[in-house]
């Protein structure tokens, strides 16, 4: 499949992939979909390919509460051997870091407002250094304690999570950091009861004080 979008211009057609934040508003088209020749419809085709779009429509009609990809659940089955793969391939990723990172700072900046609100300017701070060369995105200090907040763009709880949770652990336990109360991932998509119970395993399991939040700007 390809995509395009008119704005107000038709663009030139390009791979599938997320819709830029400047696209999504009023009088903007986005289109994603397969050409095939007008002289040799295939309906069996075209039945396929809406069988493959169904997930990704439900996941817009729901407000974000299903997930946009079908994920296959297959019973654990552990087999000895390995595939090649592709080791190398030449892409661009500019665009793509860009829009990313600037979603990342107006989220970063509503999140930040939020908290400062709740808990007092002088609780709060952006960009705290974490003591071993990296930056936590956002701190909220609560008398003795901590809690540190990492903020993911990806499309659902459970990409953020996946994302965020590394990053996290290394903040806070790293040689010479300093260890935070509580850990919480930040994504613009609700964690639903699989993400509920995930978290609710970590925190039992590993004593992990992990939560995780939504925000919606």
């Amino acid at each position: 499949m390809r995509m395009w979008h008119c704005d107000p211009r038709r663009s030139n057609e390009y791979a599938p992939g997320l819709i830029p934040s400047m696209l999504v508003r009023e009088g903007a088209f986005v289109f994603l979909g397969r050409r095939h020749p007008s002289t040799q419809i295939d309906y069996d085709k075209i039945l396929e390919d809406f069988d493959r779009l169904l997930p990704l429509f439900e996941f817009v009609e729901s407000g974000g509460s299903t997930s946009p990809v079908p994920l296959l659940r297959t019973a654990f089955n552990f087999k000895p051997g390995f595939s090649s793969r592709v080791t190398t391939a030449a892409v661009t990723l500019v665009e793509r870091e860009l829009e990313v990172d600037l979603r990342h700072n107006h989220l970063q900046e509503c999140l930040y407002h939020r908290l400062t609100a709740r808990y007092g300017e002088e609780n709060v701070l952006a960009e705290q250094p974490s003591g071993t060369g990296t930056q936590i995105d956002i701190v909220v200090k609560q008398e003795d304690d901590y809690w540190f907040y990492e903020i993911k763009t990806a499309l659902t709880a459970r990409a953020c999570l996946r994302e965020a949770i590394g990053q996290l652990l290394e903040y806070g336990l790293w040689p010479g950091s300093k260890e935070p109360t509580r850990f919480i991932v930040v994504g613009e998509r609700p964690a639903y009861m699989d993400g509920q119970e995930y978290l609710r395993r970590l925190r039992k399991r590993f004593s992990m004080p992990i939560e995780y939040e939504s925000i919606v700007v």
